[in-house]
């Protein structure tokens, strides 16, 4: 079977590795790939977003099963143009795309069908917006409507973080038009969690829990990023608050996608706050979560492809999918001036030392090679994961190999995974 992942990132450098473990798995492209992923894949110069050049490529060779990474090409309707084609894809099409693709939709789609979510309003004009806000007070969670690479949601602890963002969003036009609506939403307390399932429309089948770490310092300092870090399985997600979460959050998504005529076959990510044990929704991504993919797949035991496969073709009722009873720790290693502008082209060391390690996989995310070197070319470089027999476990084993690799201005967090260690 040969297989196409679209996109280049620390996500889809785990998606090409996992298939690539398939029996059933002949040959891999990736577009446009990275440095490690041409390791294991033939990478194609297309952009994740070229929907024309990357239907062709895929008709021309062939391609038994497409896999979608990242949210652009999916709200921009690629799983429409695949199947349009007859060709087997995997993920959402445009109007499932949409609980990503607009926060408002989701939030509105959240309410119609009485999923547990914060209290909010949406607003278009800035005057209206800061009036709420001042009316509100802190703290309050300020979020841009459409896609802005994870960097979008401003949770401000003071009237003036918000106003700052209010103003960051609608005037400065920071996410372009992302930023045209706002939603104002009420500040939930208690700890995020990644919850990810895999569906075809009729059959949802959870994935293993995990926790991403959004800030870019220790201790959920500094700005919001794509994610630093993240780990499997999540605690904080004991298995009477995932029944919780299946009952009140995943089931009835199913029924109101259904209900709105939406044909959902790929994965559906929803963003919570475990608040005294209670879930609620802050977010729906439509595609695996980054860098949660990360460990979630080092600790998955089953067929990748099988189970994307049966996802396509709605088949998912036939899959069953087992994991490893190991714990996983990704630590992201990101570029100096991340997430604002960053450096490129820092020649990265060490790699090799780690690649026939048992219990370690480098998945690369922003490099590139240059003369024979692998160098950055991303904010996020590098998404250094581990496994082990517990959390504490995975996570010493993941900065040991940290500690082999280098780049000019290479900055991680210190902190990953310690909040589940000290649960």
């Amino acid at each position: 079977m040969k297989v196409l992942v679209i996109g280049g990132g620390g996500r889809e450098h785990a998606l090409v590795w996992k298939l690539s473990r398939s029996p059933r798995v002949d040959k891999i492209f990736c577009a446009p790939g990275n440095a490690g992923i041409s390791e294991i894949a033939e990478c194609i110069d297309i952009k994740a977003d070229d929907i024309g050049a990357l239907l062709n490529f895929a008709r021309y060779e062939w391609i038994d099963l497409t896999v979608v990474g990242p949210e652009a090409p999916l709200t921009m309707g690629i799983v429409d143009a695949f199947k349009r084609e007859g060709l087997r894809i995997f993920g959402p099409d445009a109007s499932g795309a949409r609980l990503e693709g607009s926060k408002v939709f989701a939030k509105d789609f959240m309410l119609r069908y009485g999923l547990p979510t914060a209290e909010y309003k949406t607003f278009t004009s800035y005057l209206h917006a800061e009036e709420y806000v001042r009316l509100k007070g802190a703290p309050i969670v300020i979020k841009a409507d459409g896609l802005a690479a994870g960097k979008g949601v401003f949770i401000a602890e003071s009237h003036d973080e918000a106003i700052d963002a209010l103003k960051k969003i609608m005037k400065e036009k920071a996410f372009g038009d992302a930023g045209s609506r706002v939603i104002v939403e009420q500040c939930l307390r208690g700890e995020e969690a990644s919850f990810m399932a895999l569906t075809d429309g009729d059959t949802i089948i959870p994935l293993a829990t995990s926790q991403d770490h959004k800030r870019i310092f220790d201790n959920d300092k500094g700005p919001n990023t794509g994610g630093m870090g993240a780990y499997s399985p999540a605690p904080v997600i004991t298995h009477e608050t995932a029944d919780v979460v299946m009952k009140t959050v995943m089931n009835p998504l199913l029924k109101g996608l259904k209900r709105e005529g939406i044909d959902y076959k790929g994965v559906i990510y929803a963003g919570l706050m475990i608040c005294d044990g209670k879930p609620y929704v802050l977010e729906f991504n439509c595609r695996f979560g980054d860098p949660e993919t990360q460990p979630v797949l080092m600790r998955l035991e089953s067929d990748l492809f099988d189970a994307m496969k049966a996802t396509a073709e709605g088949r998912l009722k036939d899959i069953n999918i087992s994991w490893k009873d190991e714990a996983s720790v990704c630590v992201v290693i990101s570029a100096k001036g991340y997430p604002d502008s960053y450096e490129k082209g820092k020649v990265i060391t060490g790699l090799d030392t780690l690649k026939d390690e048992d219990n370690v996989v480098v998945f690369h995310a922003g490099t590139s090679i240059n003369n024979d070197n692998i160098v950055t070319s991303g904010g996020r470089v590098l998404g250094v994961t581990a496994i082990g027999k517990d959390i504490k476990d995975a996570k010493e084993n993941a900065y040991k190999a940290i500690d082999k690799i280098h780049f000019d201005g290479m900055h991680y967090r210190k902190d990953i995974s310690d909040k589940a260690i000290k649960r």
